[in-house]
């Protein structure tokens, strides 16, 4: 690069950098306050509440890295206007092609890091998340419920103990699960360990029976066992031994998820659009480079507002982004709008090529004035 086309790199990566920055700790200060309930509740150690809290960067950085290239390339191309050095730039020979290699590079770099946050980082944190919850739900067993007293897991779960014995198993276990509307599950259980077993916690019950009752049914159904193992997945929202969500899947099986995956077999479209999202995910890093390229790139002086400009370029974005939401979940239904899916960044990225390099202003002025010619004609 030439030493002006390092000096625009420069800006542009220091600007990014600093909204990147700010973003992901403001966005990362308020995951933290929802998340306080860890330390608080559920008496967890302040390691747990920070990885916990911190695997959830990568899917923040994901989704705030193509707002801070945006910020970042409006905020380079209007100061370098509003200090005369774009007029200057394009009176010395500087073309719009020349100066669209600094911000390319900046946006190819930024498409990678989404890329690979997307691809890999995102739905391994994911899984890792889910993990780590779990054993905080293992851990709640034995940090915060008390012996002797009625605690609700969950709604409509609850859970008692009458004491602890030496070893750190419970004894006496009584639980009732009323999560379900349509059916009542009670397990009584004369002694219980958590216990972990290939990354999943299960609270291994002895010596009791479970008492099984819908709705409608006069008399229960009483099984009796002599060793019981519940997963300890089913304290949350998600159901006793729930199957990794599509957004915690690696993208080798939801590109290839195993024949005997009921649950994929049920939510293939689901999985079809997260898989696609996370291919299209990196195209919008380079669509709001482009975009915010395309609105500033060429200079203006300084008395010509550049808010229209800047204006149109939010909203533009805006709507892309939208309607690239909601095209993906449209694929969960409808597997042709895969296209469309792909067919909107890159058409996008294109329109912007079109009015930064080529004369749309003519174009327009040609339109206007052939208008009121076809109107007479009609």
């Amino acid at each position: 690069m030439s030493l002006i086309e390092r000096y625009v790199f420069r800006l542009a990566l220091t600007a990014f950098l600093a909204a990147l920055t700010g973003l992901t700790a403001v966005i990362w200060v308020t995951q933290v306050l929802r998340d306080f309930d860890l330390l608080t509740t559920k008496g967890q150690s302040l390691l747990i509440f920070l990885s916990a809290t911190g695997l959830v960067v990568p899917s923040l950085v994901m989704i705030i890295a193509p707002v801070a290239l945006f910020a970042a390339v409006i905020f380079t191309l209007n100061k370098l206007n509003g200090d005369s050095e774009l007029v200057v730039m394009s009176a010395a020979g500087l073309s719009p092609l020349r100066l669209l290699r600094p911000v390319a590079i900046l946006t190819v770099a930024v498409a990678i890091l989404v890329g690979s946050i997307t691809l890999w980082a995102m739905p391994a944190s994911f899984a890792e998340l889910r993990n780590l919850l779990m054993k905080v739900r293992a851990d709640f067993l034995s940090r915060v419920v008390r012996e002797g007293q009625f605690t609700t897991l969950d709604r409509g779960f609850v859970f008692h103990y009458r004491e602890r014995e030496p070893n750190g198993g419970l004894a006496g276990i009584f639980m009732q699960d009323r999560r379900d509307p349509e059916k009542l599950n009670t397990y009584i259980a004369e002694k219980g360990l958590t216990v972990e077993n290939e990354k999943q916690n299960y609270l291994i019950l002895e010596k009791g029976s479970i008492q099984r009752q819908t709705r409608g049914s006069r008399d229960p159904a009483m099984v009796v066992f002599d060793r019981y193992a519940i997963d300890l997945a089913q304290f949350g929202s998600e159901g006793e031994g729930a199957p990794l969500k599509p957004r915690e899947r690696s993208t080798l099986e939801l590109m290839h998820p195993p024949a005997n995956d009921e649950y994929a077999v049920r939510n293939q479209g689901s999985m079809r659009s997260e898989l696609h999202d996370r291919f299209v995910n990196p195209l919008y890093a380079i669509v709001f480079g482009m975009v915010a390229f395309a609105a500033l790139a060429k200079p203006k002086t300084t008395r010509q507002g550049r808010g229209l400009a800047i204006g149109g370029a939010v909203v533009a974005v805006l709507a892309i982004r939208v309607a690239g939401f909601g095209i993906a979940a449209l694929i969960a239904r409808h597997p042709w709008a895969v296209l469309v899916l792909y067919l909107v960044p890159l058409a996008t990225i294109a329109a912007a090529g079109w009015y930064a390099f080529g004369e749309p202003e003519r174009w327009f002025a040609n339109l206007r004035a052939t208008a009121p010619k076809r109107a007479t004609a009609g």
